[in-house]
Order: C-alpha cells, then sequence, then structure tokens
C-alpha cells in the first residue's frame, strides 16, 4: 500500500527553511565576500582603496536603519509580499553594483541592496517562527540559522578566487541566479501570514530611531580613521545619543510605537536580546580578527586564511542536530550560562595563535567555536520567542533583528579600537607588535564574552521550555 501523499503544511513545512536558509546565506555572503576585492575594485574606480569604505558601510547603514519597519511592513503587506520584495530589492541592488563605473553610483546600490538585507533576516525568521510550533521552532531555527555562519566563512575565500580567476564584477553578479531562484521559491511555496487591521507606521520613531541608529553606526565606522576630527565626531555622536534618547522618550509615550521596548518586561525576552547583544560584542569581533592574525602573524593569503575559518561553519553544520537535544536536556539557563564561558574562553585561546603553532590546534579551536557559536545563537534566537505573544512575534523579530544587527557593527568596531590601542602606531607598527595588539583585543573579547554569561543568570530552570521541546517529526 502507498504512502499517503504529504499534507499542505507538512510540504510548507519542509520547504520554508529551505527557501529562507538560501536567503540568509545570500546575504549573509555578501557582508564578507567584498572585503578580499577592495584593492581590486579600488583600482579599477580609479579611487584609492580607503575610500571603498564607504561602499562597505554605506550597506551596513542601510541595514541600521531598515530593519526597524520589516514587522510592521510584513503584518501590513504579507510575508510573502515582503520577502519576495526584499529578494528582488537585494538581486536588483546587486545588478547595479556589478554594472556601476563610479563610487558614487557604487554607494547608492549598495544602499538598495541593504534595504532588501533589512526586510530579508526579520521577516525570514517571522515566517519561522509563524509556520511551525513552539516545540518546532529550535531545529528550524538551527536550521536557517547554519547560513549566517557559512556566509562570513565562504566570503573571503569566494571574494579571493573571485578576484584571482574572474573579473570583480562576479562578486555582485553572482547574486543573480541566486536572487532569481529565490524569488520564484518564495513567490511559489512561502506562506503569506499577515495581520488584519496592521497598525500605521510609526513615522516620528522611524525618523528618530533611524537617524539616530544610522549616525551612531556610522561615528562607529569611521572611528579611528583620522576622516573627521575629534569635536566632530564627539558631536555627531552626542546627537545619535539625543536622537535615540528622544525615541526612547516616544516609545513610551506612542501607543503604538516603531519598538515595543515593554516587551522587555518579560524575563526570557530581555535576556535572550541583552545576551544577545552583549555576548556578540566579543565575538563579533572574530571575523574581522581572524583573517588579521593569519595574514599578519602566520604570513598566509587571504585565500589561505579563509580556509582556516571554514571549520567553523563545518562544525556548526555537523552538529545542528545536537542542539535542539542539549537544550531539551539540559534547559536554557544551564546551556546558556556553560556554553557563554565556554565560548569565551575559546576565544581567549585564539590568542596563543603564533608562527609556531600548529596547523591542527587552529583547525581545533576553530571547530570548538563554530559549535559554541552556533550553539550560543540558536538558543538565543529562539528563546526570543518563548513567552511572546502570538501577536507580538513580528515586533519580537524586529527589535531581536535590530539589536542583532547593532551588535555586529559594535563589535567589529570593539575589536578594531582594542586593537589600535594596543598598538604603538598602526601605520609604523612591525608585524609582531601588530600580533600582540590582536592577542591582546582576543584576550578582552573573550573576557567580555565570559561576562556577558551574567546576563542568563535571572533566567529559570523552566524557561524557554516551551520552544526548547522539539518533536521527532519536525523539519529535518
Amino acid at each position: 500500500m502507498s504512502a499517503a501523499p504529504p499534507s499542505p503544511e507538512d510540504r510548507v513545512k519542509r520547504l520554508v527553511p529551505w527557501v529562507v536558509a538560501v536567503a540568509f546565506l545570500m546575504e549573509s555572503l555578501d557582508t564578507t565576500i567584498l572585503n578580499t576585492g577592495v584593492p581590486t575594485i579600488a583600482k579599477a574606480l580609479h579611487v584609492a582603496p580607503l575610500s571603498m569604505k564607504a561602499v562597505l558601510s554605506s550597506y551596513t547603514l542601510s541595514l541600521a536603519v531598515f530593519i526597524p519597519i520589516s514587522g510592521w511592513a510584513a503584518d501590513r503587506f504579507g510575508t510573502r509580499h515582503v520577502f519576495s520584495s526584499a529578494i528582488a530589492l537585494f538581486t536588483l541592488g546587486s545588478l547595479l553594483c556589478g554594472v556601476s563605473t563610479d563610487i558614487h553610483l557604487m554607494v547608492g546600490c549598495r544602499v538598495v541592496q541593504g534595504m532588501g538585507g533589512a526586510l530579508m533576516v526579520p521577516v525570514g525568521r517571522l515566517t519561522v517562527v509563524r509556520t511551525f510550533e513552539k516545540s518546532e521552532l529550535v531545529r528550524a531555527m538551527s536550521f536557517v540559522s547554519i547560513p549566517a555562519l557559512v556566509g562570513p566563512m565562504l566570503g573571503p575565500v569566494a571574494g579571493g578566487l573571485i578576484v584571482g580567476f574572474f573579473h570583480w564584477r562576479v562578486i555582485f553578479l553572482v547574486n543573480l541566479p541566486i536572487g532569481l531562484v529565490g524569488f520564484y521559491l518564495v513567490w511559489r511555496h512561502l506562506p503569506d501570514y499577515r495581520v488584519e487591521g496592521a497598525d500605521n507606521l510609526d513615522v516620528v520613531g522611524l525618523v528618530l530611531f533611524g537617524s539616530g541608529i544610522g549616525l551612531l553606526s556610522y561615528v562607529l565606522e569611521v572611528f579611528g580613521e583620522h576622516t573627521l576630527s575629534a569635536p566632530k565626531v564627539f558631536s555627531l555622536l552626542t546627537l545619535s545619543v539625543v536622537l535615540l534618547g528622544g525615541y526612547f522618550q516616544h516609545a513610551i509615550r506612542a501607543a503604538k510605537p516603531l519598538l515595543r521596548i515593554r516587551l522587555f518586561r518579560i524575563r526570557t525576552f530581555r535576556a535572550a536580546v541583552v545576551g544577545n547583544f552583549i555576548t556578540r560584542l566579543g565575538a563579533g569581533g572574530i571575523p574581522f580578527l581572524l583573517p588579521l592574525l593569519y595574514q599578519v602573524g602566520l604570513g598566509l593569503t587571504a585565500v589561505q586564511s579563509g580556509l582556516l575559518l571554514m571549520p567553523q561553519s563545518l562544525a556548526a553544520i555537523a552538529l545542528k542536530m545536537t542542539m535542539p537535544i542539549l537544550l531539551t536536556k539540559f534547559g536554557y539557563r544551564t546551556v546558556l550560562l556553560v556554553n557563554t564561558i565556554l565560548m569565551g574562553g575559546t576565544i581567549g585561546l585564539f590568542a596563543t595563535i603564533g608562527q609556531g603553532t600548529p596547523f591542527f590546534v587552529i583547525v581545533t579551536l576553530a571547530l570548538c567555536f563554530g559549535f559554541l557559536a552556533s550553539l550560543q545563537y540558536t538558543s538565543m534566537n529562539t528563546l526570543v520567542y518563548a513567552d511572546v505573544d502570538t501577536k507580538e512575534t513580528s515586533m519580537a523579530s524586529t527589535i531581536a533583528s535590530t539589536v542583532q544587527q547593532m551588535s555586529l557593527s559594535f563589535g567589529v568596531a570593539m575589536a578594531s579600537l582594542l586593537t589600535a590601542v594596543l598598538i604603538p602606531d598602526r601605520f609604523q607598527s612591525d608585524p609582531h607588535e601588530i600580533v600582540h595588539g590582536i592577542h591582546g583585543a582576543l584576550v578582552a573579547l573573550g573576557g567580555l564574552t565570559i561576562l556577558s554569561s551574567l546576563i542568563f543568570r535571572e533566567l529559570r530552570p523552566g524557561d524557554g521550555a516551551s520552544v526548547s521541546q522539539f518533536t521527532v517529526h519536525a523539519t529535518q
């Protein structure tokens, strides 16, 4: 007797994680694939390599500004429409970047890319949350979060290979076939969740928060680059703080604010979001520091250093099925307390890498960090929804994505600042002094990550049980 055909609901649950994961891979890959091509692109556009900073930072700024509207857009226009539009915007921006002949035009096109990326991640995460029961959420989230780890690891290698064997424009044009396939799959298979009678957009809140966080991200991007004087940097920093302070005052008084800070009254949500922010402050600089350590300290090429980062992704993929089991057996409180300490200790151990370090030691550290980081991020990303009402899932996703993007930007800035402080003269220092600065920064970031474990002490043993008790038939 033939087996019964899968129900529409089962088919959706099988397809949604793959569709969202493909989009996540495209977005996360783009954040690092450009880095290794910067000198070549600068030469082709007849500008100094430092001028390419605007091309890199414009994408980050766009993400910071537009992520806050993602939840509102999904509620108002539907997840399928917004997600497909996000992929279309991202793909269009990639095409325009690939044919750009002027750096100013490329900066504008990167903003378009950022608009698409800003909607893609939180709306994709929201779609997963609304498709799966809470008991199935950990396994689904652990699957779709893998591209967020794979992309940054593959980026430097892919960028180096493209620049070495193809034209630099391929860095952007490689997104076209992925984007077209993703658009078709989303439009054909993604559920269209929306909220009837969705609130109007909080325009005042968007202006205050978007301009404040965008300005703060810009200040962090240029900090230490001597492109702005200290008084100007301080003035911009003060203005960003005033704008963000104005937003929080507005959010307290407004009936339907852009980001509802009252969600922070929920213990599990507060621990997940605040813990996510502080943990990523420590771990967010690792993709920035390790390539420098490998290339400057060990004398490796960009492609070789990228290959040494790949075991992190391989560990996350190979052990993804272990994560739901660990959370079910030990609970969120124990896992996050212990894992955060182990993760910080591993970051500190990277500071032992030098000229005589065997490659198997480096690979072992990368494997350990990859698993610990994946377990950490999956745990925090799912704990966000443990006690949040169904009506608030889009807002929870928006806040979590906004804070995550902020922490990634701040993490790289902190890693760069710590390294610069520990180097006597970053323009004249020899490789030994630079490596010493990187080692010091890694120890400091590892210590910060360990301290962030204190955030999870407010969790109770039973917290998160609703999202950790996975079922056998959850998505594979």
